[in-house]
């Protein structure tokens, strides 16, 4: 008997993965919001994450060139060194946010150990922009007056502790929270599809005439969503290690394996229970795109939630997804097992709620 039923089991699977793969517009409802997301967040990075900023250096003193060194060295800028009239052009047809000018007698002021401006025209016209530029000139001051060591009029000393070992740059940050929404969308429209259409067109009622249990239905309806989903999750996994855009390390691969796994699990769930209360595939699909992308927000998918309005805050902690994306970024990025008990215990608790309400709802379909 047991193997009958895994035979049925892996009938019903084998079906749905056959189907959902031969269906472009199942695919093209699970895949497209992710990508748009993340060309969005890749836009955005290349926007705000170095401000275009013309250097002017009239000084050829090795001070003036020390200075325009650090400014290069400073990772902070997006560096067209210009001439003042190209300066001047650039900056009018908002093509830099900002030019920088270090002065013809820079190197004999600093010398002379008299005050050395350097000066900074600003555009305003956007506060993230503006406030970058206020920050980082003055922290390429500060290296350059650390540079001189013994000789600088002003004692400078620098020293720098990173809280975690890796750099992280912002276009990466966003990839995790865009895989947990990649199988968010994936297991409630795979799910949901697949079940609702078995009403749909009506092959409900064979598979009941057959000798089929009842469980071995739903049972073979969860895994198929699960098997996509979480493969999906996987692949795309990879695809970004071989980007290196997510590389998890040793014991952290597993880790990865384990959060993907949950998370799949919980929408697989959800989507079978959404199948399985509305018998029509066409409403699913609208419904499933905008549970997961709300989830996905309510999350702090666009950011980083402790950063977030306190409201928000609080909504998050209700939100599966939180959780699961807080274990796969330490677990890819920071190759840390920080609050993962905590994390796995949550995404553990809702996978299984969310399977129950699945079983619940398909078993209340079969018997209406």
């Amino acid at each position: 008997m047991i193997l009958a039923f895994l035979r049925s089991v892996w009938a019903i699977t084998r079906k749905d993965i056959r189907v959902w793969l031969s269906n472009r517009r199942n695919i093209a409802a699970t895949v497209i919001p992710p990508i748009a997301f993340l060309l969005i967040q890749a836009l955005g990075s290349a926007a705000v994450g170095r401000s275009p900023v013309a250097l002017v250096t009239l000084d050829s003193g090795a001070k003036g060139q020390q200075m325009q060194q650090i400014f290069h060295n400073a990772d902070v800028f997006r560096i067209t060194d210009a001439t003042p009239e190209q300066a001047a052009t650039l900056y009018k047809n908002i093509q830099v946010v900002a030019v920088i000018t270090i002065p013809s007698d820079f190197t004999q002021r600093v010398e002379a150990h008299d005050p050395s401006p350097v000066e900074v025209h600003v555009n305003n016209l956007n506060l993230d922009f503006t406030n970058d530029i206020r920050r980082s000139v003055p922290d390429a001051i500060t290296q350059f007056y650390q540079a001189q060591g013994s000789t600088s009029p002003i004692k400078v000393t620098v020293q720098e502790q990173n809280l975690r070992a890796r750099d992280i740059q912002l276009f990466q940050y966003a990839v995790l929270p865009t895989i947990i929404l990649l199988l968010t969308l994936s297991g409630l429209v795979t799910a949901s599809i697949a079940t609702s259409r078995e009403w749909e067109t009506r092959t409900i009622k064979e598979m009941l005439l057959s000798p089929t249990s009842r469980a071995t239905i739903i049972v073979g309806k969860v895994l198929a969503g699960f098997v996509t989903t979480f493969l999906l999750g996987v692949l795309v996994l990879l695809l970004g290690a071989a980007l290196d855009w997510t590389q998890p390390v040793g014991i952290y691969w597993l880790t990865s394996l384990i959060i993907l796994a949950m998370i799949a699990l919980f929408s697989t769930g959800l989507g079978v229970a959404l199948g399985a209360a509305l018998h029509k595939s066409q409403p699913v699909i609208a419904i499933s795109i905008n549970v997961a992308i709300y989830l996905f927000f309510l999350a702090g998918g666009i950011g980083v939630i402790a950063f977030e309005p306190l409201w928000l805050q609080n909504i998050a902690a209700y939100i599966p997804l939180t959780y699961g994306i807080h274990a796969l970024e330490q677990a890819v990025f920071y190759s840390s097992s920080d609050l993962f008990g905590r994390d796995m215990l949550v995404l553990g608790l809702c996978a299984l709620a969310a399977l129950g309400l699945g079983v619940l709802s398909m078993r209340r379909g079969i018997a209406n």
